[in-house]
């Protein structure tokens, strides 16, 4: 199947609300921000999503620089951040200084390189593990973004619901009842079905979909061909299996989707046991279960381990600042601010030397019944076998099969085979 080229991602961007430009991309490069004042103070602009736990430390980084000013445009979810990342790019104009990019968006801006600066210097050169930076070099070996961190998957869980369930609490005893260091998604559901017969009301799981990232995670090519860039999703044995089986499992699923609003208050309502957590993830718990007790994390992961996502931070050549804003993303990615970000919202280090710390072992979490969430998380990096490669559609094919599982668990709009359809639909519109 042919591939989509970076004229036509141009277009969509293109298309996308003026409107939203205008005002997302607020802070930008072109506008009064990024000029130099009178004073001769410079003003940064980065744009964020999610957590990235970085409102101390861009004080910080303000008074120990006096002549930088930084404006922080954060957005609520990578999605909105997403959009008004490809309006600019297809606009010319209109973003920060500094950019937070998610790791799937890589193979649509490595399309883009000329609109990057080239990252790479002999000071930064063997910071991090090379799996993580060949997701952003581009094939001359230029590096268009920095690692803020990676994502190692455990699965976090309320104690309190399973014992009322009448399962094990003490996170050792949970490890070993998902398989311990055998751990595979059949003991998973296994766990599932034990918890749901108990009957005490809640769902196992939050969603269908998440259970699916966390599955992808583990293929090494799901999508796209390496080699020719055929989309070969539809093919691919291993993810219509990962369709059948969490949808077989249905009956587990709290039928949310992932940061809408009822997943959000579900964390308030006891509406589910378990979540896959990416180490990134905790912050997010921690936020929407304030108020709640309960929630800890196992030293565990179906399949023995997996990376969700993490995070890069870019600097583009539409900076007034290039080198200022350089040295900022150089400064935000260093192992003392990745400790520093761990420490607040769980953002698991992407440097070699954080993550060998002493200092990250020694973390523990409170609100995670002062689960060692250094320890715990430096476990679940080791245990990461495969980078699943993404091509330039891997974004746009996520999307079609997240609609799928959705329209099932979430909208109960179709049985799971017509939904599959949809996806074949979705697949075949990308040319």
């Amino acid at each position: 199947m042919r591939r989509s080229t970076r004229k036509t991602w141009v277009a969509v961007a293109g298309a996308a609300s003026v409107a939203l430009l205008a005002t997302a991309c607020g802070g930008g490069s072109d506008d009064a921000a990024g000029d130099e004042g009178s004073d001769g103070q410079i003003t940064l602009t980065i744009s964020t999503f999610n957590q990235f736990g970085y409102e101390d430390l861009l004080k910080q980084y303000e008074e120990e620089n006096p002549n930088i000013k930084i404006e922080h445009n954060k957005f609520g979810k990578s999605d909105d951040a997403k959009e008004q990342f490809q309006t600019a790019l297809g606009a010319g104009s209109g973003l920060a200084d500094v950019v937070g990019v998610e790791v799937d968006w890589l193979p649509q801006m490595i399309q883009y390189s000329d609109q990057f600066t080239d990252l790479s210097s002999d000071s930064v050169d063997g910071r991090w593990n090379k799996w993580t930076t060949d997701q952003a070099t581009t094939p001359g070996g230029e590096l268009l973004g920095y690692p803020t961190d990676i994502g190692p998957e455990a699965i976090a869980y309320r104690a309190d619901l399973f014992a009322a369930a009448g399962l094990p609490t003490d996170r050792e005893a949970v490890a070993e009842l998902f398989g311990g260091d055998d751990a595979t998604w059949d003991d998973f559901f296994a766990v599932g079905d034990q918890f749901m017969a108990a009957g005490t009301g809640p769902a196992f799981f939050d969603s269908a979909d998440a259970l699916a990232q966390g599955m992808i995670n583990q293929v090494e090519v799901p999508f796209e061909d390496p080699d020719s860039g055929e989309i070969i999703a539809l093919d691919n044995p291993e993810i219509r299996d990962i369709y059948d089986t969490i949808l077989s499992h249905e009956d587990q699923s709290a039928g949310l989707k992932q940061w809408e609003t009822d997943w959000t208050n579900a964390f308030q309502s006891n509406g589910f046991a378990v979540a896959l957590a990416p180490a990134w993830f905790l912050g997010n718990i921690e936020g929407n279960s304030a108020g709640v007790e309960g929630w800890d994390i196992a030293n565990v992961f179906p399949g023995g381990g997996g990376n969700w996502g993490g995070s890069f931070l870019a600097v583009p050549t539409m900076s007034k600042h290039p080198e200022e804003a350089k040295a900022l993303a150089d400064w935000l990615t260093a192992p003392e601010q990745q400790l520093a970000a761990f420490a607040v919202n769980g953002n698991f280090p992407s440097q070699i030397e954080a993550q060998q710390s002493d200092e990250l072992q020694g973390m523990t979490r409170e609100f995670f019944n002062d689960a060692p969430t250094g320890q715990i998380y430096t476990d679940r990096a080791a245990a990461i076998s495969v980078a699943p490669f993404k091509g330039e559609n891997y974004f746009t094919i996520r999307t079609g099969l997240s609609d799928a599982f959705n329209r099932v668990d979430v909208d109960k709009s179709m049985t799971p085979d017509e939904s599959w359809k949809g996806f074949e639909d979705a697949v075949a519109a990308i040319g």
